[in-house]
């Protein structure tokens, strides 16, 4: 993936994490071996959640035990260990399963009977487990509720809070800022460091109640989309790989993407309020 020798028109190691949104100090230590049954495991959670978001740990264990392709037993403690570590929870009111920082930082669901009247009225933000052969990675997505375009990504290693800070920042830069930006309770949303940006652009913070991932279905539902009409069909093997894939798929959707939700319309269209060129077929 990355290329070490200095000589010839090779990128830098700087450009080339930069490149891949990756830090490059964690370039330079070697990482323990990724274990291909938590591979294997953290996969199937993955599809299990995104095809039934309700169903919860113990849900979870039993239909991997049903499999016939699982040679081992999955007990509930590694599973809910892993949906914890995958920053996922099921949808119904129960524990939640994202460690939240201090009750300050927790604020009121302010979407409940919103209906956007234009863009940049309302957007969500919200971050996903990615499967690759072999290993993950984490997806942040912001999406305006009004056009359902996606105004910011990116793509992390890790669920370190500092790539979803980055892209806040970058999605206000580019598109300016929203009146409302939700997000669940997750310590990535409830951290001094994000609460500070928020204000700073005079947003008014939103957020999920507890365990209810269904109020912030909108971007719940972009991530199924994603899932299943790209990421599972392709099954990306590099982490360059599947930047290019996913960079591909948010100019899709947000350019050719005719969606129901806002009249057929493609989400860019709906969003800068100016008719998009015509596709042709070649």
């Amino acid at each position: 993936m990355i290329e070490w020798d200095k000589a010839g028109p090779h990128l830098t190691i700087k450009d080339q994490a930069e490149l891949l949104s990756l830090n490059r100090t964690a370039l330079y230590r070697t990482g323990k071996r990724i274990d291909e049954r938590e591979v294997e495991i953290k996969h199937i959670i993955d599809r299990l959640h995104t095809a039934h978001p309700y169903k919860g740990s113990r849900s979870i264990v039993d239909d991997i035990e049903a499999m016939d392709n699982i040679p081992y037993a999955v007990n509930r403690k590694r599973v809910q260990r892993y949906m914890r570590e995958m920053g996922i929870q099921a949808i119904h009111p129960g524990p939640n399963l994202s460690k939240r920082n201090r009750q300050q930082y927790v604020y009121p669901y302010l979407l409940r009977n919103l209906k956007p009247s234009r863009p940049n009225h309302a957007w969500a933000i919200d971050v996903t487990y990615v499967p690759m052969r072999g290993r993950w990675m984490y997806l942040v997505g912001i999406i305006d509720w009004y056009s359902r375009m996606i105004v910011g990504y990116e793509l992390s290693d890790t669920l370190a809070k500092g790539f979803i800070l980055q892209t806040v920042e970058r999605a206000i830069a580019v598109h300016g800022a929203p009146d409302i930006l939700n997000s669940d309770q997750g310590s990535q949303f409830t951290s001094p460091a994000y609460v500070e940006i928020l204000k700073k652009n005079s947003i008014q913070i939103s957020m999920d109640g507890k365990g209810r991932a269904l109020d912030n279905i909108i971007i719940e539902r972009f991530w199924r989309t994603i899932k299943y009409w790209d990421i599972y069909i392709h099954e990306y093997d590099t982490p360059r790989a599947l930047h290019r894939g996913v960079d591909q798929f948010m100019n899709w959707y947000n350019f050719s993407h005719r969606h129901t939700g806002i009249g057929k319309k493609r989400p860019a269209e709906a969003y800068y309020g100016v008719p998009l060129p015509q596709l042709t077929v070649a």
